[in-house]
Parts: structure tokens; C-alpha cells; sequence
């Protein structure tokens, strides 16, 4: 499925009935002449995990920093939890969760530490933080590494902290940006796990970017291929290989609208901000 042009409705992925967790209309950012997001229009209902895919350079990361209230859009309009993201950035801001790329857990301190600043950030009440961080470490498996110095985590266990984190105040709406980039497989399959139950318990809505088409296919029930700026294709990861031939892989359809394989390896500073990014989970 892919964008029928400016004029064109939001793209669907997944019809519902109930409000939708993110929609935006036209949403467009411009840095002087070039416009790294161009006229965007999705709808996520509430409850899906939907991944956000595309070369580096397709406007991934400022989708994702328009819709957690970092940058403000040139134009369009976007919606999380039924607010706007320019107008009602608080409103937004309460009801959401943001995992980046790059490093948010402070090696320093313990990984109780950690979230207890955390916790005082998003103004939870001082008499329920300690029930809140005991909640999220059993919840990601990491109470027994509760008073152990991050800087002594495995990459996976910082992910898992970094998730953590962003979930102590329960968001309607998680962002993650690569949430395994970096990690071995036992440590990429713990954070599926986890994610998945944590949309199985809370019915949080996940919206993330990813590279790794494998979690793209697994994890997500829905994906958009970003291509500079717009999204070129929208569906499930069955329905897009479906469409495109017998036996294509989600790496075929990648390739396929995004360009060539070369073309998907991105630019030079994108390459090195990943490969410090998976250096530090290392």
C-alpha cells in the first residue's frame, strides 16, 4: 500500500473503532531547503505495535521527535492520546513514553538510582515511587540488579533499564528509537519479550524505528516504509510480502521501495552514530 499524495487520507494500520493512539495529517518538517518528513499521514489505534521503517536519511528519527514534542512540525498537524503535539506538548508529554538511541541510563549510578530520578521527573507522588520502580525492575527481570552500577550491565540489561525507565509512569504510548541496535540475539529476544507483555498487560501503544527486519517482521503487526520524507508502502508484514511476490522476505520489500540495499546503508555520520550506539550496549 503506499501514499496516494498530498491530498490523500491517513494511512490505517489496523482499522479500529476505538480513538487512535497517533494520527497525524500533512505533518511536514523542513530544515531550510530540505524536508525530511513530507507531508505525513498516519493512524495508529491504541494497542498496536507498528514499526516505523526506511534508510537512514528517511525521516524516522524526526517523526518520532515531532511526535514526542522535541521538534515542532513546519506544517500538518499530529495527535497523541487525542492532544496536540504543538499546542498541548504537556498533555502529550504525561502520557508517553521515549526510549532513544542513544544513552539515557547514567552509568554512575545504580540502576535503582536510575529510576528514581526518573520517577521524580515524571512527578510521581514521593509515597508510590518505591512501589513504581520495584513494579518496573520485576517487570523487566532487573530487581536483582537493582543496587549494581549501571556502567557494569550488560548492553541488554541497559535496554531493559532504559525501557524501564520510560514506562514508570505508565504511558498510553511508548516511542523507541532501534531498541535492540547493538545487542546479541538472547539479549534482542529478551526485549521482545518484554515488550510484548508489557502491550499485553498495560495496552500500551509501541511506535518504533528499526533497521532489523527480522524484529520488524516478529514483533510488529503493522510497519511503514519511510522514503525520503513520506511513506511509501503501509501494511502488516505478511501483507507486504504477500503483495510484492511468492517467497519475498521483509528485506525484499524493503529494498523494493526504499531502494537499493547501498542506497539503506545511510550516510556516513548515521553509520558511525549507530555503530557508537551498539558500542556502548556492547
Amino acid at each position: 500500500m503506499s501514499d496516494s499524495g498530498p491530498s490523500a487520507a491517513p494511512l490505517v494500520a489496523g482499522a479500529t473503532s476505538a480513538s487512535p493512539a497517533v494520527e497525524t495529517a500533512r505533518l511536514t518538517r523542513r530544515f531550510g531547503s530540505l524536508t525530511a518528513v513530507d507531508d505525513l499521514g498516519v493512524l495508529i489505534p491504541a494497542g498496536a505495535i507498528f514499526g516505523l521503517l526506511g534508510p537512514n536519511g528517511a525521516g524516522k528519527s524526526t517523526t518520532l521527535k515531532m511526535l514526542t514534542t522535541l521538534l515542532k512540525p513546519s506544517s500538518g498537524s499530529a495527535h497523541v492520546c487525542g492532544f496536540d503535539v504543538t499546542r498541548q506538548s504537556m498533555e502529550v508529554r504525561r502520557r508517553i513514553g521515549y526510549v532513544p538511541q542513544l544513552l539515557s541510563a547514567d552509568g554512575s549510578l545504580t540502576g535503582y538510582e536510575n529510576l528514581l530520578i526518573f520517577a521524580k521527573l515524571y512527578g510521581i507522588a514521593r509515597g508510590e515511587r518505591a512501589r513504581r520502580i520495584q513494579e518496573a525492575l520485576d517487570f523487566m527481570g532487573l530487581a536483582d540488579a537493582a543496587p549494581t552500577l549501571v556502567r557494569r550491565y550488560s548492553g541488554g540489561m541497559i535496554r531493559r533499564l532504559e525501557v524501564a525507565q520510560s514506562m514508570l509512569h505508565r504511558p498510553a504510548v511508548l516511542f523507541l528509537d532501534e531498541p535492540t541496535v547493538g545487542l546479541d540475539p538472547v539479549a534482542r529476544q529478551a526485549v521482545w519479550t518484554h515488550l510484548r507483555e508489557l502491550r499485553r498487560q498495560f495496552g500500551t501503544t509501541i511506535l518504533m524505528t528499526t533497521h532489523d527486519m527480522e524484529e520488524a517482521d516478529l514483533l510488529c503487526e503493522t510497519v511503514a516504509i519511510m522514503h525520503r520524507g513520506r511513506v511509501v508502502a503501509l501494511g502488516s508484514p505478511a501483507e507486504l510480502k504477500a503483495a510484492l511476490a511468492a517467497g519475498a522476505t521483509l528485506d525484499d520489500v524493503f529494498v523494493h521501495y526504499a531502494g537499493t540495499a547501498f542506497e539503506a546503508g545511510g550516510r556516513y555520520r548515521d553509520v558511525a552514530q549507530e555503530r557508537r550506539t551498539a558500542q556502548r550496549l556492547g
